[in-house]
Formats: C-alpha cells, structure tokens, sequence
C-alpha cells in the first residue's frame, strides 16, 4: 500500500471523530442559552431578589455571546482556530464552575458572561470543518454540527427540569452539569481536532470590537429589559438612539482602518446580508415556538379556559423534546438537500415547513396531539434552516473569514431570539383575562394565536429572501490558502466551487 492510499483509507475515521467532536461542542454551546430557563424561579427565590434583576442572567448572557462571538470568530482566523477554540472552553468551564459555586447573583451574572463567549465555538467548529472534512462530506458535516444547536437547547430544559425536581430544588446542579459537558467537550478538542493548518495573523482590531460591543449593548439590552422599563421611556429610546450612532460610527471605522475585523464588503455582499437577513428572522420564530409552547401548555385550563396545565419539566419534555429531537434527525436529511437540492432550495423549503406548522398551531392549539405535531413540523423546518445557512455563508466568502462571517449570522439568530422574547412576552402580557384580585394575570388565548401567527409571518419572509433575495452566490476571489497534507499541499477546498450548493 502506497503511503498517498494510506492518507485516504485514514481519513474517514479522522473527519467522523472531528465532527462529533466539535457537535459535542456546539451542544453545550447551545444548552448555555437556554440552561437557565426553567430555573429562573429557583434562583430569584433563593437569592431572594427581584424579576428585573433575575431577567439578568439570561441576558448577560446574550450580551456576551453577542459581544465575543465576532470578535473570537476573527481571533480564531488570525492565530488558530483549535487554540481560541480551547481557550474559550477553557473560559466557559471557569464560568460554569463559579456560577454552580457562587451563591451571589452579581458572581452568578459574571459566570453566565463567561458562559455566553461559548457561543464563538459554533463559528469556530465550522471554520475548522471548512479546513479539515473532505468537500463531498463538508456539507453534511455542517449539517450534523449545526444541527446539534436546536438538540441542545431541548437537552437543556429537559436536565434543568430533572436536575431541580423535588420539594427542596438546588439550581447549582444545572450548572455543574455544564461543568461536565464542557470538560468533556474540552478532552475530545484536544485530542480529536487537529491543529490549524491555516492562520492569517494580522493585528486585531480593537477600536471595531469595541465599538461593535457598544452597539449590541445599546441594541440587545432595551430589546431584553424593554417590556420591564416600558418601550416609550427615556432609557428605551436613548439606548435604541445611541445604537443607531454607533452602527454609523462602526461602519466608518470598519471602512477606513487597514485591518478591519468585519470587511464591510463582505458584510453588504448580497448573499451573506440576506442569509443574516434569513436568520434573523429564523431565530425569531424558532424562540417564539418555544416561549409560546411553554407558556401556552401550562396555562391552567380550569382558570383560563386553555392549556394543559403542565408543568415545567413535563412541558418540557412532552411538548418542547419531540421538536428537538425532529431538528437533529433533520439535520442529516438537511444536509442531503444542501447537496442535492441547494443551499436556497433547502432553506425556502424549511421555510415552507415553518409556515405550514404555524399554521397548524395557530389553527389547532386545543389538543396534546396538535401541540406536539405542529412542533414537530416546526423543527424539520428550524433544521433545514441551521443547515442550509452556514453553507450559504461558506460559500459566499473566502476561507480566512469563515469564523466571522459565522460568528455575525449567529449574532443575527441571537437578535431574532432577544427580540421575540420581548415581543411575545409583551403581546401575552397586554391582554389578559379578568380574574379576582390577588391571582396572578393569565393571557387571552388569542395572545397565543397572534404570536404563532406572527412567527409563520417570518418563516414566511424567510421563503421570500431565500427565493428573492439570495439570487446567486459568487465568493470573493481570493488566493485559497492551501492545505498542507502528507503528500504535498492542495489547494483548501471552498464550497464556492461547488455550483450544487446555491
């Protein structure tokens, strides 16, 4: 046998153990988003503080996935992708450990930021799969990672939900479960994933990070606290005015400086803006279905005339699971259409899925069955999505900005999620049904209606911008790095040369 078969017969075994790997990986980043959830709760009674000043540890850490996903998406391009890769999960284990320790909430606030900078490793694992997996399996291979996201976020509730059963719940055992998977996710990095082959360098970026930072605060915190400060106060709409001041001021420093951390071409070029278009509006309805499902089925029926009257863990795993459980099988079948149907075709009929199981569930919420087959139709949908886009984005940029290109359209889906939050939260608490004084206000059941069919709304869009607006891709031409092998240098493969992928 001849020293080039050995490579080929080898590497199958190494590109699986890769992709699981870095799937392991991008689970735990998922269940960091969602961990916190159900024991929100727990932890405002055990720290005995307010609903305002719980709400903020969910959204430190959305803040900190927004602020460090871009900006370790590019460090990972520059210096190596397995080292920033380590380094975040080295920083994320750090946060989960303080937070499953801490009884302080200012400590667990600190901890949950650690935890949100995780998000960068989705980015960076499909960097690492653009360098490392075969071309005729990279979109698969894509399919499998990203699909682990919507997984995760189910697996979280599900553990948070078991973990804190009982008469005496403790909120710690969710975060040490975090520990767990992180350090896990940690061994299999280390010895799974190979060393970057390519590295940019370059100076980072400083002044950009930072004003980009500034803006997702402005931008994120009035979406997250709005419904608490009211949409019209001062603090509101100054922090909406200030956004606005430093999207301008980013876009010229990003113009003007030698080198940028976000190409401003690469940016506005027609296929990336219009796939971060797609997600934005994809993570808007893939959280209203969870926040409106959960809300929806533990609504007691006897008080308000709807809902199921289910728990927190039995909402959880009998109407939330089987939607996650459909997204990671659908990955794989993602994956096939990406191939054979394309990047556009397999996002618009994902999208069609999505209007189609809205559609269900705003027509048909009156029945167990109903909830939980709409669901389902709505996670085929979300797993066509998380499939086809990072494929999009692969192929409409040169290799050494696939971790930020990836980094910005996940702070696109983080957006879409920050702003359905506020949006249902505040369609459901702006109409409620007449009760005696002293219980707690329950929603309209229309409130419900009119959220599922909003979301649709957006699937809907979704199928218009990938139909309309994602005519063509055409990467930008660029000197491909070569990829350095046992028996000499090739070039890096790009799905930009692969017509089947729009």
């Amino acid at each position: 046998m001849s020293h080039e078969q050995h490579t080929v017969t080898r590497r199958p075994a190494g590109d699986t153990a890769v992709v699981l790997v870095l799937g392991l990986a991008a689970m735990v980043v998922s269940m960091m988003q969602t961990l916190v959830v159900p024991i929100l709760g727990i932890i405002q009674n055990d720290l005995d503080t307010t609903t305002a000043n719980v709400s903020w540890v969910t959204t430190a850490t959305l803040l900190s996935a927004a602020v460090f996903t871009p900006l370790l998406g590019r460090f990972g391009d520059q210096h190596g992708k397995k080292p920033t890769l380590v380094g975040v999960l080295l920083v994320m284990i750090a946060g989960s450990v303080l937070a499953a320790t801490t009884t302080s909430l200012t400590w667990l606030i600190v901890g949950r930021v650690m935890q949100g900078a995780a998000t960068a490793i989705f980015p960076l694992a499909l960097s690492i799969l653009r360098e490392e997996i075969r071309p005729e399996k990279l979109h698969g291979a894509m399919a499998l990672v990203s699909g682990t996201l919507a997984f995760g976020s189910g697996l979280a509730l599900v553990g948070a939900g078991l973990l804190t059963r009982g008469l005496d719940p403790d909120y710690h055992r969710v975060f040490w479960l975090a520990v767990v998977l992180a350090v896990v996710a940690l061994a299999g990095v280390v010895f799974a994933v190979p060393a970057s082959r390519t590295k940019t360098g370059g100076r980072t970026d400083w002044l950009g990070a930072v004003n980009l930072a500034v803006l997702l605060v402005l931008l994120l915190v009035p979406i997250s606290q709005g419904h608490a400060w009211g949409w019209t106060s001062g603090r509101t709409l100054g922090a909406f005015a200030g956004a606005v001041v430093m999207a301008v001021a980013w876009v010229v420093i990003e113009r003007r400086v030698k080198e940028p951390m976000v190409d401003m071409k690469m940016f506005a070029h027609r296929p990336v803006l219009f796939t971060n278009l797609a997600g934005l509006l994809l993570g808007f309805a893939m959280f209203a279905q969870f926040i409106g499902v959960s809300y929806l089925v533990q609504m007691p029926e006897d008080i308000a005339g709807y809902g199921f009257g289910a728990s927190v863990l039995r909402a959880s795993v009998v109407y939330l699971l089987p939607t996650t459980l459909v997204s990671l099988v659908g990955a794989q079948l993602g994956g096939v259409l990406v191939r054979r149907l394309g990047a556009r075709g397999t996002l618009a009929a994902g999208a069609c899925f999505g209007v189609l199981g809205f559609t269900w569930l705003s027509a048909a919420h009156d029945t167990p069955a109903s909830v939980i087959g709409a669901g389902m139709v709505i996670g085929l949908a979300i797993s066509f999505g998380y499939a086809s886009m990072p494929a999009l984005i692969v192929a409409s940029v040169p290799a050494h900005q696939t971790g930020i290109a990836n980094g910005i359209n996940s702070i696109s889906r983080s957006v879409g999620s920050a702003i359905a939050s506020a949006v249902i939260t505040s369609l459901l608490a702006s109409k409620t049904i007449p009760l005696p004084q002293g219980m707690p206000a329950l929603p309209q059941e229309g409130q419900f209606t009119l959220s599922f069919v909003i979301a649709g709304v957006a699937f809907l869009l979704v199928v218009v911008v990938a139909l309309f607006g994602i005519k063509a891709v055409h990467a930008p031409r660029t000197t491909a790095p070569r990829k350095v092998t046992d028996s000499g240098t090739t070039p890096l493969a790009d799905a930009e040369a692969d017509p089947e992928l729009v």
